[in-house]
């Protein structure tokens, strides 16, 4: 599968996945105690920085992407002239007190910039009902072109 032009990813479902385990030590405890009080922040420009390297095309690919990733299932509720609002759920969420995706929510934020072609934010916010879940707003300026 090709997202955007810049690499080709292909994934194999025999391929041996990650222990939970193993993804929340480094995703838990290692980031946080290496990136410090700032890791939320540099972790969202991550996200971004990643989201440059697998563009996608469309909402559609994004979506694919966080399954793909095995980063939860990603739906499109809401979409109005300039705001997105996208949930995230994941098992990975059931057993989290607080749920925070920066890494995420950067990788969207630049997704949707380079769908939508205006320079984007985006926002989560944790939501403890029953399925767990991060809702992210994404919101552009329709007069801020991203160049």
């Amino acid at each position: 599968m090709i997202f955007g032009q810049k690499k080709t990813v292909t994934i194999d479902e025999t391929e041996l996945q990650m222990p939970l385990f193993g993804y929340n030590l480094l995703r838990e405890d290692v980031l946080p105690d290496l990136l410090g009080k700032e890791h939320n922040i540099i972790l969202y420009w991550a996200g971004k920085s990643l989201a440059r390297k697998y563009l996608t095309k469309s909402i559609d690919e994004l979506i694919l992407f966080f399954q793909k990733a095995g980063w939860g299932e990603l739906v499109l509720v809401k979409e109005k002239k300039s705001e997105l609002i996208f949930e995230l759920t994941s098992h990975l969420f059931e057993h989290k007190k607080n749920i925070i995706r920066p890494l995420e929510a950067g990788f969207i934020a630049e997704q949707i910039q380079h769908i939508k072609g205006f320079i984007t934010e985006t926002n989560e916010e944790s939501k403890n009902g029953t399925p767990k879940k991060v809702i992210f707003h994404v919101k552009w300026d329709i007069h801020d072109h991203h160049i």
